[in-house]
C-alpha cells in the first residue's frame, strides 16, 4: 500500500526549474531513499511534500490525503538546515513542539521524559540548547520530529554531525520505527547508509528522475561486474590493466569495475602475481551504490551537455 503518492510535481524559481515533473510512491512500513547531487532538487521535493512550498503542477498525497495543513501532523520532519530556540531548556523546547502538534502537555512531558532517556539525554533536560554540543542538539532536533508519533518521518541528513556512535544509535532507532510500521523517507548523501537501510529509492538529477525502483533490484540490474582486491603490494600493477575504471583504492584494498568484457580474471590475477603482488581477498561483486551514483549521474550530466552542443 502506497502512503505517499508524488504525481507528476513541478517547481520552478522564476527561470530556473528545480524540480521537473518527477513522480514516486513510497509503500507503508518502508525505508525510502531520496538522493541526488547537492542542487538536484530533493529539498525543494521535500519542502512540496511538507506542505511548505506549493508544487506548479502535479499533486501529492499522504495517506490518500492531498497535502495541506490537515495533514501537517501526520508527518514528523526533519531539515537538513536544523531550528532550535538557544535560550529555551530542552525539555521545555520538545514540550513546544509537541503542542504545536497538538500533543496533550502530560503526554508530551512523559514521551519527552522517555525519550530522552533512550537517547542518554535525562541529565540535559534543564540544560539550554546553546549550552549543548552540535552532537546533543542533533538528538534533541530528532526527538522533536518523532514526539507527536506520526505515521511518516522525513528526514533529511538525519546523521550529519554524529560521530560514529550516535550515528549508529539514530540508525537503529530508525530501523526500530520502521519495525513498528513507519513510513519513512530518508535524504541522505553518504551512500553506504542507503544501502544498509532502504528498501527503495529514487535518484533525482538536475530535478529529474534518472533512476527509481528497489535497492536490490537496480544492484541486480547492474550485474557482477565490479571487482574487489584485497593484497600486500605495489599498486602499480593497475597501471598494466586496460579496461577497467578504478572506484575506489587504499593502500592495500582497491576496488574497480569492469569495463571491457574481454578482460579475464586470469589476467587479472597474473597481472598482479607478477608484480609480486599478494592477494588476500579477490571477490566479483556487485557494484555499490556509490559507484552506481557516480555512474549515473556522470553519463546524465554528460548527455545533458551533448544535448546543450
Amino acid at each position: 500500500m502506497s502512503i505517499i503518492k508524488i504525481d507528476g510535481i513541478s517547481k520552478s524559481f522564476g527561470n530556473y526549474t528545480a524540480v521537473n515533473n518527477i513522480s514516486f510512491e513510497v509503500d507503508e512500513g518502508k525505508i525510502f531513499g531520496l538522493l541526488g547531487p547537492n542542487g538536484a532538487g530533493k529539498t525543494t521535493t521535500i519542502r512540496m511534500i511538507t506542505n511548505i512550498l506549493y508544487p506548479d503542477n502535479g499533486q501529492i498525497s499522504i495517506l490518500g490525503k492531498s497535502t495541506g495543513p490537515e495533514v501537517q501532523n501526520l508527518i514528523g520532519y526533519l531539515p537538513e538546515e536544523r531550528g532550535l530556540y538557544k535560550k529555551l531548556k530542552v525539555i521545555d523546547q520538545l514540550i513546544y513542539f509537541a503542542r504545536l502538534k497538538e500533543v496533550p502537555k502530560s503526554i508530551a512531558i512523559n514521551r519527552a521524559k522517555e525519550w530522552l532517556a533512550k537517547f542518554g539525554a535525562s541529565s540535559w533536560e534543564n540544560k539550554k540548547i546553546q549550552e549543548l554540543s552540535k552532537g546533543m542538539q542533533q538528538k534533541i532536533q530528532f526527538i522533536s520530529t518523532i514526539l507527536h508519533d506520526p505515521p511518516v518521518l522525513i528526514l533529511d541528513e538525519p546523521f550529519s554531525g554524529f560521530d560514529p556512535i550516535n550515528t549508529e544509535l539514530l540508525k537503529s532507532t530508525i530501523l526500530d520505527m520502521k519495525q513498528a510500521g513507519k513510513t519513512i523517507i530518508l535524504s541522505t548523501h553518504v551512500m553506504s547508509q542507503v544501502e544498509q537501510m532502504c528498501d527503495d529509492l529514487v535518484l533525482i538529477n538536475k530535478g529529474n528522475v534518472i533512476l527509481s525502483g528497489g535497492l536490490r533490484a537496480i544492484k541486480a540490474s547492474f550485474g557482477l561486474n565490479t571487482v574487489v582486491m584485497e593484497f600486500d603490494g605495489s599498486l602499480e600493477f593497475l597501471n598494466q590493466l586496460e579496461g577497467i575504471k578504478v572506484n575506489d583504492r587504499t593502500q592495500n584494498r582497491v576496488e574497480f569495475k569492469l569495463e571491457n568484457p574481454d578482460i579475464t580474471t586470469n589476467h587479472i590475477l597474473n597481472t598482479a602475481m607478477k608484480n609480486n603482488v599478494t592477494i588476500y581477498k579477490f571477490e566479483k561483486v556487485e557494484p555499490s551504490l556509490h559507484e552506481i551514483f557516480i555512474d549515473v549521474v556522470g553519463k546524465e550530466n554528460l548527455n545533458q551537455k551533448g544535448d546543450q552542443k
